[in-house]
């Protein structure tokens, strides 16, 4: 036997060990890629539910601190004079029954979202004698506002907190509609109103659960 040839390797008996079929070492490694993807899964599914809460949290704790300072610190004509800016604090949101309790933030688009509930622009402001006010928030990622929402019954209590005085709504429906034509639910009205809207059922956005409120005191 040369130097460069290898014996080959048998077992006790003196016969050849068996390879395994490729087939097994397919499998294997599909269990690998499997676990690793369902690990990966896990992670982002996780982040999304707790990671972004995080988030959330930092910026309303930033928003609150200066904001509750202020609240019915002005009359609310000066609020003509106001420049309401994305992001920026807006109202506190108070629902007693569902412990809620936000910093509400100018506008709803994603990014806005994530610091917490957030006031659709071009609705009305709760100082305004009539109007609808629109507020969007989330239901299960960033600290999930408005989770609950869907537990608020007719005849809750929803407070409004602002620079501009305290308003208290009386909550007059809560009901699931498709999301194409939702914005309807955004339509001024004469009397001052309020309307919160969140994705319906959790974990979709295939519908929009809404609650609309009638104002019923000014603080």
């Amino acid at each position: 036997m040369s130097l460069t040839e290898a014996p080959a390797v048998t077992v006790e008996d003196g016969s050849p060990p068996r390879r395994r079929p490729r087939w097994q070492g397919v499998v294997r490694w599909f269990g690998y890629l499997c676990l690793m993807a369902a690990a990966g899964f896990g992670g982002y599914f996780g982040w999304l539910l707790w990671g972004t809460g995080l988030e959330t949290q930092r910026a309303q704790e930033s928003l609150r601190a200066g904001f509750e300072e202020i609240v019915g610190t002005r009359p609310p004509v000066e609020a003509e004079d106001a420049i309401e800016l994305p992001g920026q604090a807006y109202a506190q949101l108070q629902i007693p029954s569902l412990d809620v309790d936000f910093i509400v933030v100018e506008g709803t688009d994603y990014a806005t979202l994530k610091k917490g509930p957030g006031h659709y622009p071009d609705t009305a402001d709760p100082w305004d004698a009539s109007g609808r006010v629109g507020i969007a928030g989330h239901r299960t990622t960033y600290l999930h506002p408005f989770a609950e929402l869907d537990r608020l019954r007719v005849g809750g209590e929803i407070t409004l907190r602002t620079e501009y005085g305290v308003f208290l709504y009386e909550v007059t429906n809560n009901f699931v509609i498709p999301s194409a034509g939702s914005g309807r639910v955004l339509t001024q009205t004469q009397r001052p109103t309020l309307v919160l809207t969140t994705c319906h059922p959790k974990y979709s956005s295939a519908e929009r659960l809404i609650v609309t409120a009638s104002l019923v005191d000014v603080q």
